[in-house]
């Protein structure tokens, strides 16, 4: 038994896939930027709440409640994991922040633009308050940045592991 802990405590935990990383990420940034988009709306900075997302398809008035807004956060998180896999798919190389700006405007434009349909709920970009379009262009940049870097980062740190074993691997070999 103490000789089955050694060997359990000498070995080493694989280190999570970039897959993984990615998808995490997006489930976490989802779930924070929506967390600050809910508080963001209790303080009036935004007319928009996250159970805006249960709107077209959950009946009821429970979606008003505390479940609606646990259930709408918990489903933008499982959007923010396409929405990291789409970045990671895309522009994983690019170390500069500056795209994830771009890219968390571009979701903003998706959403406010072209889904907007889809929300009864929600006015367009044209009726919102300055200070509903601002907040929530902000939330977006900063998702659009949290999950860029992370994934950028993580991206080149695996290529930057590669290429250190690779080259560990070829002066051993040459020695």
């Amino acid at each position: 038994m103490s000789e089955n802990k050694k060997l359990e405590q000498n070995q080493r935990e694989e280190p999570m896939s970039f897959m993984t990383k990615v998808i995490i990420t997006g489930f976490i940034g989802g779930v924070f930027w929506s967390l600050i988009g809910y508080f963001a709306y209790i303080f009036s900075f935004t007319e928009i709440s996250p159970n805006v997302v249960l709107q077209p398809w959950a009946l009821g008035d429970w979606k008003k409640g505390w479940l609606g807004h646990i259930i709408s956060v918990i489903l933008l998180g499982l959007f923010g994991i396409g929405a990291a896999l789409i970045y990671a798919a895309i522009f994983k190389k690019f170390q500069h922040f500056w795209i994830g700006i771009v890219y968390g405007l571009a979701l903003w434009g998706l959403v406010f633009f072209l889904l907007n349909p889809m929300f009864p709920s929600i006015k367009t970009v044209m009726e919102l308050t300055l200070d509903t379009n601002v907040t929530n262009v902000c939330l977006y940049i900063l998702f659009g940045v949290f999950v860029g870097y992370s994934i950028s980062f993580e991206y080149n740190e695996m290529q930057n592991q590669n290429q250190h074993t690779k080259q560990q691997t070829h002066s051993s070999s040459n020695e």
